[in-house]
């Protein structure tokens, strides 16, 4: 159960991110039509980084510094240009990126450590964390816990004939209440006593 429940929910990932790209392609797309020398500039920051991979992987070490050189400068000079052009037409920084619902995981529910591995991100911990907690029905535990408790439910009359105690329903309730909040106080402590709780479905 818990393996489908994963794959159900790397599933739904795969959607999220796949629905953030192809969102930041269509914002793209809109604005290189209003604004076509932003895909000039882009078209050329693609070509120069080409043409710097193929020379370096083609031509001599030694020159390989002088290419970086020269490719850094040509970049910061089109990045410039673009950043005018951003700000000129009020242009958020991260228009052209995809808005994942994670930026750490960028929705694919993992993360990268430094020696290559990778980890679970917390979003996606968080999201089976949830799954459990509702299939235990401690969801309920908002509403149905100690806070709303209400003795008035229970009689104040005693009735050792039906209930065979000789202290009303409500008495024996705040008793259970007591003990049970005494027991919650106490949790921590290895010395405490543990609760066992019988009776039929339904009893109160």
């Amino acid at each position: 159960m818990a393996n489908e429940t994963l794959s159900t929910l790397l599933k739904q990932y795969e959607q999220k991110k796949s629905r953030a790209e192809i969102a930041a392609d269509e914002r793209k797309m809109d604005l290189y039509k209003k604004v076509p020398e932003l895909q000039g500039i882009e078209d050329k920051i693609n070509s120069v980084s080409i043409s710097v991979t193929k020379h370096i992987l083609t031509s001599p070490e030694n020159n390989a510094g002088d290419t970086l050189k020269n490719f850094n400068h040509t970049m910061d000079a089109l990045k410039a240009q673009k950043e005018q052009i951003f700000k000129k037409f009020d242009i958020p920084a991260d228009y052209l990126e995809p808005h994942y619902e994670c930026p750490i995981c960028k929705d694919t529910g993992f993360i990268k450590r430094a020696d290559y591995t990778s980890e679970m991100c917390n979003c996606l911990k968080q999201k089976l964390l949830n799954i459990s907690f509702n299939k235990s029905n401690m969801s309920a535990l908002s509403k149905e816990n100690f806070n709303n408790f209400n003795a008035n439910f229970f009689s104040d009359q005693a009735d050792p004939a039906k209930y065979r105690f000789n202290i009303s329903p409500r008495e024996n309730i705040m008793n259970i209440k007591n003990r049970c909040l005494e027991f919650i106080e106490n949790f921590d402590d290895p010395s405490a006593k543990n609760l066992l709780f019988t009776g039929n479905t339904g009893l109160r």
